[in-house]
């Protein structure tokens, strides 16, 4: 995903400095306009405005707090834009640790996987002061097709989690129900038609369907990531004791596919463990 963001900035003449540990992502930007750096000293010493794209707050941590991190070798005054996917506990710690350095900071998680990335058509939903969200508002359109405001620090990533709950829950509703038609004797290229087009269509059914078709279990998010970004809603749920049966039906499918030792592979993979209880495959012959 950061590799589509940082070559679209790259692409519409920003000047952009880029840093990361692998070195075939910085490999991709070699012949381009962008300016590779060797580490983040050279990032924080160079620009008042930073992107983050990571795996996790650990990761976030490490970049912005670590030896060798933006925080302490920053000479001007710089500006986070973290577009990593946290729990909003993480992102209004680091917003927290960082006021008390004068440092800005807004969570803008984002959505819509690589291709879209690498197209400037995400979904962006920014938490933090209107100020910096109409500061950075030209370079965020830059990135993504829709641009969400949602609100002070933290709400961005809640509305990542409000996103990827009812995202799941059609998941989980394809693997469940998909096996369950073949048994009843429908054919897979009757459901495909059917699913991917009457009022039960979803992106879910549109993205996953031809790949389950195929049997193509690789290649998206992991499912043990998508897990901890689900576990994000349910613990807002827990703090306000709301009703979630829904929700909790979905997270007791994944933690099914989990045990089953299918954490490495994507969303869609949850399909198996309802295929495995009836004996049946959702494939083409």
């Amino acid at each position: 995903m950061g590799s589509g963001m940082a070559a679209n900035l790259t692409a519409a003449g920003q000047t952009l400095y880029i840093h990361d540990q692998s070195a075939s992502a910085m490999a991709r930007f070699t012949d381009t306009k962008a300016i590779c750096c060797q580490n983040l000293s050279e990032i924080a010493q160079s620009c008042s405005l930073v992107f983050l794209c990571l795996p996790s707050a650990k990761e976030v941590d490490e970049v912005l707090f670590g030896p060798k991190g933006l925080v302490g070798n920053a000479n001007v005054e710089i500006s986070i834009i973290d577009t990593s996917t946290l729990e909003r506990s993480e992102a209004l710690q680091f917003h927290g640790q960082l006021a008390h350095k004068a440092i800005q900071y807004a969570d803008c998680p984002v959505s819509g996987l690589p291709a879209r990335a690498r197209e400037g058509k995400l979904t962006l939903m920014f938490g933090g002061s209107q100020t910096l969200f109409e500061q950075v508002s030209p370079l965020l359109e830059l990135l993504g097709k829709s641009i969400v405001y949602c609100g002070e620090v933290g709400s961005g990533q809640l509305m990542k989690a409000v996103n990827n709950i009812i995202y799941n829950i059609n998941i989980v509703a394809l693997c469940e129900i998909l096996p369950l038609a073949v048994t009843g004797g429908i054919s897979v290229d009757a459901l495909e038609q059917a699913v991917t087009s009457a009022s039960s269509r979803s992106f879910a059914g549109d993205h996953f369907i031809p790949r389950m078709l195929a049997r193509e279990f690789e290649g998206d998010f992991p499912l043990a990531g998508a897990y901890k970004d689900i576990l994000n809603m349910q613990k807002v749920a827990t703090e306000k004791q709301a009703l979630t049966p829904l929700m909790n039906a979905m997270i007791s499918s994944y933690q099914n596919a989990l045990a089953d030792g299918l954490g490495d592979e994507p969303k869609s993979a949850i399909i198996k463990i309802y295929e495995k209880v009836l004996g049946v495959e959702f494939k083409r012959e």
